[in-house]
């Protein structure tokens, strides 16, 4: 059985698409962390169910996690749709790769030249560091989860705190995109935007605590 966790705030503009991808998984878990757009009531007529937490995407993973009634689990994020085609590469990945991770390739939904280098970029931060961000999806067995320790409720980093606790040889890549939002980047720059999360992963590792970051990233 897998199941589709996804933490949602206002996110009334994104979520229809998303859950749309996803109608083929056993169960779509929506977890709002306080939404004033209608984001819950959204989620729960189109046939997600729906949970609140604490504001925070680890917060709301986590209890969205411990709901759902899957075995395996696709971590996606509200404004993130999956690309056609995903069920036979996650399905393949879950016959085949029981012990590990696997996360989508980023894409924007931008015909814009400078999404094409960021996606770029980011398969080679991928390549190279073993690294994806929540936004590229993570698809986890329940066991795989429990074992590194679980979704810590962070109110940022939560996604770079669990694969760097997963490691290299328990990731993989999947032969699917997921295509997210292009909306942060187009408001905020395109390079402006990439440039504020690298400095927030580098303030992640050299210890600033993630309260603090996550005031710069929003």
């Amino acid at each position: 059985m897998l199941s589709i966790v996804i933490p949602a705030l206002n996110a009334s503009g994104s979520l229809r698409g998303t859950l749309a991808s996803a109608t083929a998984a056993d169960e779509a878990v929506v977890v709002d962390g306080g939404s004033v757009d209608g984001t819950a009531d959204l989620a729960a007529s189109l046939g997600a169910r729906v949970f609140h937490a604490q504001r925070g995407r680890g917060s709301q993973l986590a209890a969205g996690i411990e709901a759902a009634q899957g075995e395996w689990l696709l971590l996606l994020h509200a404004d993130t749709r999956l690309a056609v085609g995903w069920q036979t590469a996650i399905g393949a990945h879950m016959v085949a790769s029981p012990g590990r991770a696997g996360y989508c390739r980023f894409r924007l939904d931008s015909d814009d030249r400078r999404a094409r280098h960021i996606e770029r970029l980011v398969a080679w931060r991928c390549r190279v560091f073993a690294l994806p961000y929540g936004d590229q999806g993570l698809l986890i067995h329940r066991d795989l989860l429990r074992e590194v320790g679980g979704v810590r409720p962070l109110p940022l980093m939560e996604d770079v705190d669990l694969i760097l606790r997963l490691g290299r040889r328990r990731l993989a890549p999947l032969d699917v995109a997921a295509i997210t939002s292009a909306d942060k980047w187009q408001r905020q720059g395109w390079y402006r935007r990439s440039l504020r999360n690298l400095l927030c992963l580098t303030l992640y590792f050299i210890g600033v605590p993630t309260r603090l970051i996550a005031r710069l990233y929003a």
